[in-house]
């Protein structure tokens, strides 16, 4: 019996790690961001603690209604700015993609985001993208709106986005959502430039319309549910762990004087330009 088991110990020892090897090759599943983004992140919130946006937000307007009368009166008025420096803006705002898009509100808290200096707030940013961005998907799903490219037949800042958005309801946005999540998110972090971050979760959003991707109504109930997101994070123990630990990188950034380097005079300047009837 010690003969045999000394000959089968190398076989099974081989057998075992080449299923361990196996396992190592398995890669995480990817996790849904938005229409074009996937990620291999994962947000804070489980899937029952995920506002119930069927529950939280209404039916989307519908043709003819006064509701869809002003949607389509301010995308006729956004999508006047098509080539401006504004359409440039929001097709860099389009980009939910990491590391590229930590750095959307670079210019609102006056410093770059960065995996290896700032890593609590760069996995606080990236981790509740999921959780906002989940908090619209079950509208989205069952409304399935037409995104107003598809009914206007007009351009979008994001030709390359154009298939995946259109499988996407648009209803409400989920790039809105992401936004205004981080604006609150930053503002309890940076209180004192708060009015600056929050300006940037609204113009953040409206570039969705300028980039004939989104309407307004998209935009209002995905602010809605970004608020929601954020609620619901508060009761996360890791969430508030990388809460207090992105105030704390943020401080020592501060102290040591580093910055953004992006050039904000020009974006805020640019991002000063709106739809007239956006609300």
């Amino acid at each position: 019996m010690p003969y045999a088991t000394a000959l089968l110990r190398p076989l099974l020892t081989t057998a075992l790690l080449g299923v361990l090897a196996g396992c190592a090759s398995v890669q995480a599943p990817a996790t849904p961001v938005e229409a074009t983004v996937v990620t291999k992140a994962v947000g804070y919130l489980a899937a029952d603690a995920v506002p119930a946006s069927l529950a939280l937000v209404p039916a989307p307007p519908v043709a003819g209604s006064a509701g869809f009368a002003l949607d389509e009166q301010v995308s006729r008025e956004a999508r006047a700015l098509r080539g401006s420096p504004r359409w440039e803006q929001a097709h860099r705002d389009a980009e939910l993609g990491f590391p590229e898009g930590a750095n959307q509100f670079s210019c609102a808290i006056g410093l770059d985001v960065d995996a290896g200096k700032t890593p609590a707030l760069y996995r606080l940013l990236e981790r509740s993208r999921i959780d906002a961005s989940a908090a619209t998907r079950a509208a989205k799903h069952q409304y399935q709106r037409s995104r107003p490219f598809m009914v206007n037949g007009e351009p979008t800042c994001t030709p390359d986005d154009e298939d995946g958005l259109r499988k996407n309801g648009s209803y409400p946005s989920g790039h809105t959502s992401i936004g205004w999540a981080w604006a609150l998110i930053l503002s309890e972090i940076v209180p004192e430039r708060a009015d600056a971050i929050q300006a940037r979760g609204r113009n953040y959003g409206e570039s969705r319309l300028v980039c004939n991707v989104h309407w307004q109504s998209d935009i209002l109930e995905g602010r809605f549910m970004g608020a929601a997101a954020v609620a619901r994070l508060h009761d996360n123990a890791a969430f508030q762990s990388d809460l207090l630990a992105a105030r704390k990188e943020i401080a020592a950034a501060r102290k040591a004087g580093v910055g953004s380097s992006r050039d904000c005079a020009a974006e805020e300047s640019v991002l000063k330009i709106r739809p007239a009837s956006a609300l």
